[in-house]
C-alpha cells in the first residue's frame, strides 16, 4: 500500500461519516483537456506541474457499481469479469487498498461500464476513477464535497480530478507539498453552442499508458523544459476565451496546446508516438478544412483519437466533412 496516499486519504476523510450501506453507484463523465496536464511535481500524490482545464463529454463516461464482499475482490468491466493479474484489476485493487482501513478492511465487487473506448486516449481512466470515488462516497455516506472527491479521484488518475464535475473544469496544480491545494473546480459558465466531435481512429489499447508516457517525457525530453510556461500561458488564454465566449481564441489555443504536448513526446527518448497514420491525416484534414473557411479546431490527448471543436452553426458542415464523427453537446440546449 502507498503510505503517502493512505495518509492523504485519512486526512481528506477526517471526520467523515461511517459506512451507511453495503453498495453504491455513480456515473462520471469523461473529459477532454483543452489545456493539457502533462508532468508531475509529485508522483506519489499525483500532483501536476501545471494546472489544466477541460470540458466534460456529457453522457460519455463510466457507470460504476460497488458493493461489499466477505472475501476476495471481483472486478468486472463491461459485463466481463477481469483476470486478477490484469493491469486493470491491479490498478483498481491498489486504489481500493487506500480505503480498506476506513471501511474495515472490506473486500469489494466493482462493476464498471464504459460507453467510451478504454485506454485509447479518450479519458476512460479519468471517468473510471471519478465514478469509483463517487460510488464509494455513495456507499459509505461520507458526504464529501466535490473538492474533496476531486482530491481522492486524483490519486487514481490525475485527470479523474476533473471528471467529478460536468462542464468546464479547472484542475489547480497547487503549491503545497501535502497536496491539499491541488483539486478541480467547475467554472460556472455554460456555452450551449459549443460542440465536441470525436473522430475515433482506433479503439485499441495504447502500447504505452499515459502515466508511463508522461514520466518518460519529463525525464528525457529537451522540449519539455518550455512546456510548463506555455501551459500556464495557454490556460490564461483559454480561461479568457471561455469567459468571453471567444471561439476562435479557444480553438487556436487548444489546438496549439495539444500539438505542443505531442511535440514534447516526440522529443523524448525513446520517442513516444501515440499518433497513427490516420491521426496525422485527420490533423491535415482539419487544417485544410479550416483553410477552406469552415472554423473547426482539434485537440488530442495521449492517444491516437482526434477531438474536434466547433460551433452549433457549423455542425451540419462539420459532420459532412468528417463522416461518422460522434457529436457531443456538453451543455443543455436552449
Amino acid at each position: 500500500m502507498n503510505t503517502i496516499q493512505s495518509q492523504f486519504v485519512e486526512k481528506v476523510l477526517l471526520g467523515g461519516k461511517s459506512l451507511q450501506k453495503a453498495e453504491g453507484s455513480a456515473f462520471a463523465p469523461s473529459n477532454i483537456a483543452l489545456c493539457k496536464y502533462w508532468g508531475k511535481r509529485d508522483a506519489g500524490l499525483n500532483l501536476p506541474i501545471n494546472s489544466s482545464l477541460s470540458i466534460s463529454l456529457g453522457e460519455l463516461g463510466t457507470h460504476t457499481k460497488i458493493r461489499l464482499r466477505e472475501r476476495e475482490d471481483v472486478v468486472c468491466l463491461n459485463g466481463v469479469q477481469q483476470a486478477d493479474e490484469s493491469g486493470f484489476v491491479q490498478r483498481i485493487k491498489a486504489f481500493l487498498d487506500l480505503f480498506r482501513p476506513v471501511l474495515g478492511s472490506a473486500f469489494f465487487e466493482v462493476r464498471t461500464q464504459n460507453n467510451i473506448s478504454t485506454a485509447a486516449g479518450l479519458a476512460s481512466s479519468a471517468s473510471g476513477f471519478a465514478a469509483l470515488v463517487l460510488a464509494l462516497d455513495n456507499m459509505a455516506g461520507w458526504g464529501l464535497d466535490r473538492k474533496q472527491l476531486s482530491m481522492l479521484a486524483r490519486l487514481g488518475s490525475g485527470s479523474a480530478s476533473r471528471s467529478v464535475y460536468e462542464g468546464f473544469v479547472q484542475w489547480n496544480a497547487g503549491q503545497l507539498s501535502d497536496g491539499t491545494d491541488s483539486f478541480a473546480e467547475r467554472l460556472e459558465i455554460e456555452w450551449p453552442e459549443l460542440r465536441v466531435g470525436i473522430v475515433e481512429v482506433s479503439a485499441d489499447q495504447k502500447p504505452v499508458g499515459s502515466r508511463d508516457g508522461m514520466n518518460r517525457t519529463v525525464a528525457t525530453s529537451e522540449l519539455y523544459k518550455s512546456w510548463p510556461d506555455q501551459a500556464r500561458a495557454d490556460l490564461l488564454s483559454i480561461r479568457s476565451a471561455i469567459e468571453q465566449l471567444d471561439f476562435t481564441l479557444l480553438g487556436k489555443t487548444a489546438e496549439r496546446n495539444a500539438l505542443a504536448m505531442h511535440a514534447t513526446m516526440l522529443s523524448a527518448w525513446p520517442p513516444l508516438l501515440y499518433l497513427q497514420p490516420d491521426s496525422v491525416e485527420q490533423i491535415h484534414k482539419v487544417q485544410r478544412t479550416r483553410a477552406d473557411g469552415l472554423e473547426v479546431y482539434l485537440t488530442i490527448d495521449a492517444g491516437p483519437n482526434i477531438k474536434l471543436l466547433f460551433l452549433a452553426e457549423n455542425e451540419c458542415e462539420v459532420c459532412g466533412a468528417f463522416p461518422g464523427i460522434r457529436v457531443i453537446r456538453p451543455f443543455p440546449q436552449l
